[in-house]
């Protein structure tokens, strides 16, 4: 296992990469751009990066040079012949061969396009232009680097004993995470850290740690690399990404109600099993479900990412009851913001009434909270969306409207369209 104080102290190489790899991403991704390339790919698009946390002031901390050192080797990789061997004839979901040959013959070949830097105060302003299925996979690389080289600039003046002493008290933090959650007997959680990890050597750590300390619980990680290193399960299903750009293309207000069930409809041709799983928080989850076609009430379950999740969950089983399904049948990931203290409120309140899983994010993979000086490793959160499509501005709306993203006058359209009402607003941590 590498040594993570050491390495960090060292970096004896001009470029040290963050990704290392195109592997170096969400699965989700991969399955998502499977969809859009086979039906969607003439779509223009623009995803922009959004540091919802003004504190962080990233352009102070970040070098300019370095960071486009880490973009632009970013833009060097391809798959290499063992990662396409991985894709293309690995097990995922049940499913051999889930990647078909034009799409995986596409993304062998696959580099990624251009991006737009620009400093913009204590603030990047990071975009990225082009085809729908090019563009959408700088997200993941783009924040991941973002993310750790403000790690690296926190780290940079510490010294040797320094470091050892934080990774020992972040690595004793996780473990006792890990202690606790082992008094859950069912438990079925998995990493969803790649977005918004302290560092990939990080990540690679806490995997390993989840593994050993929850055995079969720890059902796998959500980034392809580490999964494919460590032999695990690639896990993920959809994002929001899907519907925001459905519905910047919908030509009036009517196909604009409709664009979310669209999404579905494309994803029920693609996938099945326990990938039909509902990402229901868009534009508010309360009126999805309510203006929902009855076959999506068979679909596996749902993912809870936004809002009050007692309020969510509660929201989907009273929809299955509602549409003659049984919620014991179904399942709900939560995956919003998690932590142990909220992991296990959730299990004891919903343990038994369905079939529960956890996506934990940047609180396993990023909770350096308390542990360096100014509290400078605390994290933050960044997103890099898609702002338009064809021209047209994207909006999301979420279950939490301090999460809203989009032009006012098209919040307050989507709000009308989607009847959302008054929204209580939650902190937005990560």
């Amino acid at each position: 296992m590498t040594e993570i104080a050491k390495r960090v102290y060292d970096h004896a190489w001009r470029i040290d990469p963050i990704v290392r790899s195109m592997m170096d991403t969400d699965f989700y991704k991969l399955l998502m751009l499977q969809t859009v390339f086979q039906r969607n790919a003439d779509v223009e698009v623009e995803f922009s990066l959004i540091n919802r946390s003004a504190r962080v002031p990233l352009a102070r901390l970040i070098d300019e040079g370095e960071l486009r050192e880490q973009l632009d080797h970013i833009r060097t990789l391809r798959l290499s012949r063992g990662e396409s061997t991985w894709l293309r004839g690995n097990t995922f979901y049940g499913k051999r061969q889930m990647f078909g040959p034009d799409f995986m013959a596409w993304l062998e070949a696959f580099r990624l396009p251009p991006y737009q830097l620009e400093r913009r105060g204590d603030q990047y302003e990071l975009t990225f232009h082009g085809s729908w299925p090019e563009v959408m996979m700088w997200e993941i690389p783009a924040l991941a680097v973002l993310m750790e080289l403000r790690s690296r600039a926190v780290l940079k003046g510490m010294a040797y004993f320094e470091l050892q002493v934080l990774y020992a008290r972040a690595m004793t933090r996780v473990w006792e995470k890990i202690e606790r959650l082992r008094a859950l007997p069912d438990l079925r959680i998995s990493d969803f850290g790649t977005r918004r990890r302290h560092s990939f050597l990080w990540q690679d750590w806490c995997v390993q740690a989840m593994i050993e300390g929850l055995g079969e619980r720890f059902t796998g990680s959500s980034n392809c690399l580490i999964a494919l290193r460590r032999d695990i399960e690639a896990i993920g299903t959809n994002a929001h990404e899907l519907p925001m750009v459905f519905a910047a293309l919908a030509e009036d207000d009517a196909a604009l109600a409709e664009a979310p069930y669209r999404v579905l409809e494309n994803w029920h041709r693609d996938y099945d099993g326990n990938l039909r799983v509902i990402l229901p928080d868009t534009y508010g989850t309360k009126g999805f479900l309510e203006s929902a076609p009855d076959w999506l009430a068979s679909w596996t379950g749902i993912r809870i990412d936004s809002g009050a999740p007692e309020a969510g969950a509660e929201t989907a089983i009273a929809w299955w009851r509602s549409r003659g399904q049984d919620p014991r049948e179904k399942l709900v990931i939560f995956s919003d913001g998690l932590d142990v203290d909220r992991i296990e409120a959730l299990y004891a309140r919903f343990h038994g009434r369905v079939k529960l899983g956890f996506g934990w994010g940047t609180l396993l993979t990023n909770d350096f909270r308390g542990l360096a000086p100014g509290d400078a490793l605390a994290p933050f959160s960044l997103v890099c969306k898609a702002v338009s499509a064809n021209g047209r501005p994207t909006v999301k709306l979420s279950d939490n409207p301090a999460k809203a993203m989009g032009p006012a006058d098209q919040i307050a359209r989507y709000k009308r369209v989607f009847g959302v009402g008054a929204q209580a607003e939650e902190p937005v941590l990560v």
